[in-house]
C-alpha cells in the first residue's frame, strides 16, 4: 500500500491512521493489531467503532453506539430546554412540541436509513429512542413520570417513533425514484428503473435470487418499493410543454357539448338522439358511449363503439379500490385508442355522463389523473396529425337519461 501511494506522490500520516474490522461472527471478535514497526511506525490496535461524517459504525453494523450517542445528545438538549419554562411567562405546550420536532427529532434520526429497514432487529434501537421521546413528552405536557407513554404521546400530538420512522423511510424511498438515471444509486437498482447500459457492476441484478433474499438495507427496500409505485404525474412530458400541447396546436380540433340547463331532460335527449342518428350514417364517424359506477369498492366501466350503426366493440372492465372518475377516464382512454386506430375515421364522438373528467384531459396543470390524461393526449396528437380534418367531440349525457 505504501509503495502504491508513493507512486502517486501521496504521503500517509500514520499518526492519523486507524484500523477497523467488520465481522459477522456471533461470538466475541478480537482482531490482531496491525504491526507497522517495520516501517518505523507504531503498532495500530483495531478500534471498536468508527465515526465517519457523523455516522458511528460498529463491527457488526448494529448501530447501537450510533443511536445511543444521538439519543443521549437529544436527552441533554431536552434537559436544557427545561430552562425555557422558567421565564416569567414560560412557553406553551404547543411551542414545546414545535421545538421538539424542529430541534430534537432531526438529531436523533440522523442517518436512520443505515439501520431502519425491513427484516432487521429494531427492538433495542426503538426502545432507546422511545425512552428519549417519553422524556420529551413529559417535558412538553408537564405530567407525572408514571404516565403511560401512549397517552401522553397522543395528548402532546406526537406519533410513536416507529411510525414516524416508517413515514420518513417511505418518503426517502420515494425520493430515490426521481433521481437522474445516471445517478450512482439508480445504477445499483433493477434494469426496470434505469438504463441497462449504465448498471453498476454490483447492482442488484448481478446477484442471484438466493443472494438477493439475504441482502438487506434501505436500498433494497427502495428497490422493492418501486414495484408498488404508479406515478400520478409527469411534469417534464412533452405533451405538457408550452407550445407543444394539444391546446396550443389543435385548439379547433376538439370541443365539448353540454346540455343546456334551461332545457328539460327530454329536449336534451331529443337533441342528442338527433345528432347521433344523423352522424351514425357516415362511415367516417365513430360513436363511443361509456359509463362507470362503483359498488362494494368495485368499479365497473362499460364501453360501446359504433360505426355506421354497426356495433364494433363492447367491453366491460372491473377494478378494485379506484374512484368512478378513474374508471371513466380509463374507458375514455380505451375508446379513443380503439377509435383512432380505425382507418378512414375522421371524427370521434364520445358520449359520457362526466364531462368534467373529459375536460381534465386537456388540463395542463398537475393533478392525480395526469398519467392517464397524457396517454390520451398522445393518442389524440397522432390522430390529429394524421389528417387536418380529424376531430373529436365530447357530448354530455346525464345518467338520468341513459
Amino acid at each position: 500500500m505504501t509503495n502504491l501511494l508513493d507512486k502517486f506522490s501521496l504521503v500517509v500520516e500514520y499518526s492519523k491512521t486507524e484500523v477497523f474490522h467488520f465481522s459477522r461472527s456471533h461470538g466475541p471478535f478480537n482482531p490482531p493489531p496491525l504491526d507497522l514497526s517495520s516501517l518505523g511506525r507504531l503498532i495500530l490496535s483495531p478500534k471498536n467503532s468508527w465515526k465517519y461524517l457523523g455516522f458511528i459504525f460498529d463491527r457488526k453494523l448494529t448501530f447501537h453506539q450510533h443511536v445511543n450517542f444521538y439519543s443521549n445528545k437529544a436527552l441533554s438538549l431536552v434537559k436544557c430546554m427545561k430552562l425555557l419554562g422558567n421565564f416569567s411567562c414560560g412557553i406553551t405546550p404547543l411551542q414545546k412540541c414545535l421545538l421538539y420536532r424542529c430541534c430534537i427529532l432531526p438529531i436523533i434520526l440522523y442517518g436512520f436509513q443505515l439501520w431502519f429497514y425491513n427484516h432487521t432487529s429494531l427492538s433495542y434501537l426503538l426502545k432507546t429512542l422511545g425512552k428519549m421521546q417519553r422524556r420529551a413528552a413529559i417535558w412538553i405536557l408537564g405530567v407525572f413520570k408514571t404516565s403511560l407513554i401512549e397517552g401522553i404521546e397522543a395528548i402532546a400530538g406526537l406519533i410513536s417513533i416507529k411510525l414516524y420512522l416508517q413515514k420518513l423511510g417511505g418518503k426517502s424511498q420515494l425520493c430515490m425514484m426521481f433521481l437522474p438515471m445516471n445517478h450512482i444509486i439508480r445504477t445499483l437498482m433493477d434494469f426496470s428503473f434505469g438504463s441497462p447500459y449504465n448498471q453498476h457492476s454490483f447492482s442488484l441484478n448481478s446477484f442471484t435470487k438466493r443472494q438477493r433474499v439475504n441482502i438487506k438495507g434501505h436500498l433494497v427496500d427502495s428497490n422493492n418499493r418501486f414495484h408498488e409505485i404508479f406515478p400520478s404525474f409527469s411534469p417534464t412530458h412533452s405533451e405538457l410543454s408550452l407550445g407543444l400541447r394539444i391546446i396550443d396546436i389543435f385548439l379547433d380540433r376538439f370541443s365539448f357539448n353540454l346540455c343546456n340547463k334551461e332545457k328539460n331532460d327530454k329536449l336534451c335527449l331529443y337533441q342528442l338522439d338527433s345528432v347521433v342518428i344523423e352522424l351514425s350514417l357516415s362511415l367516417s364517424i365513430t360513436i363511443v358511449t361509456m359509463d362507470a359506477s362503483i359498488k362494494n369498492n368495485i368499479a365497473t366501466s362499460i364501453l360501446h363503439m359504433h360505426i355506421s350503426k354497426q356495433p364494433l366493440i363492447k367491453t366491460l372492465h372491473h377494478a378494485a379500490f379506484i374512484t368512478s372518475l378513474e374508471a371513466e377516464l380509463f374507458a375514455i382512454r380505451y375508446g379513443i385508442n380503439q377509435a383512432s386506430s380505425k382507418e378512414n375515421v375522421f371524427k370521434i364522438i364520445v358520449i359520457t355522463n362526466s364531462i368534467y373528467i373529459a375536460k381534465k384531459i386537456f388540463n395542463p396543470s398537475f393533478h392525480p389523473l395526469q398519467i392517464q390524461a397524457v396517454a390520451i393526449l398522445e393518442e389524440l396528437h397522432q390522430f390529429f396529425s394524421r389528417d387536418s380534418n380529424n376531430s373529436i367531440v365530447f357530448w354530455k349525457c346525464p345518467s338520468c337519461l341513459n
